[in-house]
């Protein structure tokens, strides 16, 4: 199904004034799922809840597209890796200070299939570069199908394949992903 427009609005960093929204937003988004395909396997009360969006938003790394009065999507972006992406030989050499990871990349249900996730992957590259990153890292579940192919048409490459360690029996394996950003590549 193509993408007849891209959905207009402002990324911008979120407030607490969002907070009641993004957890509305993550709630919503995991009733969504448990009527269909989980794909990112999220558990309504577990992840992502309130609290993701109250530390996000305390850390000054998330981020809300919001078109009219409503946010139709969320990511977090930081520099703090899994654990787990130590197993791995990324496709460059760096400190996790030097590093983005995207986080919970969410779009509420009312605006999926309008280019709100493709807005916010953009957004993430454009942010790193600004901010100097020598490249873009990420962990996406083997099951979550339409974020794969996502990462992989805006030219993320698979580095691996790891167990989380978060014990749940549905979300043990996860794709590692990595975006090596121009600002840096154009150095190497």
């Amino acid at each position: 199904m193509a993408i007849i427009n891209k959905i207009k609005g402002n990324i911008e960093l979120g407030t607490m004034a969002d907070v009641d929204e993004l957890e509305k937003l993550y709630d919503d988004v995991n009733d969504y799922f448990q009527t269909g395909f989980n794909y990112p396997g999220w558990l309504k009360g577990i992840y992502p809840v309130r609290e993701t969006a109250i530390a996000g938003i305390a850390d000054g790394n998330l981020f809300t597209l919001k078109t009219g009065n409503r946010i139709a999507g969320s990511v977090i972006l930081n520099h703090k890796p899994e654990e787990a992406y130590n197993q791995v030989t990324w496709g460059i050499e760096a400190q996790y200070n030097e590093i983005m990871v995207i986080h919970t990349l969410v779009v509420h249900p009312d605006f999926m299939k309008q280019g709100v996730a493709q807005r916010l992957v953009d957004f993430a590259k454009d942010y790193a570069v600004q901010q100097h990153a020598k490249a873009i890292r990420l962990d996406v579940s083997v099951h979550n199908a339409p974020a794969i192919s996502l990462y992989e048409k805006s030219g993320y490459r698979h580095v691996g394949t790891v167990d989380l360690g978060l014990g749940y029996e549905h979300l043990i394996w996860f794709k590692l992903y990595e975006l090596i950003v121009a600002s840096y590549s154009s150095i190497t």
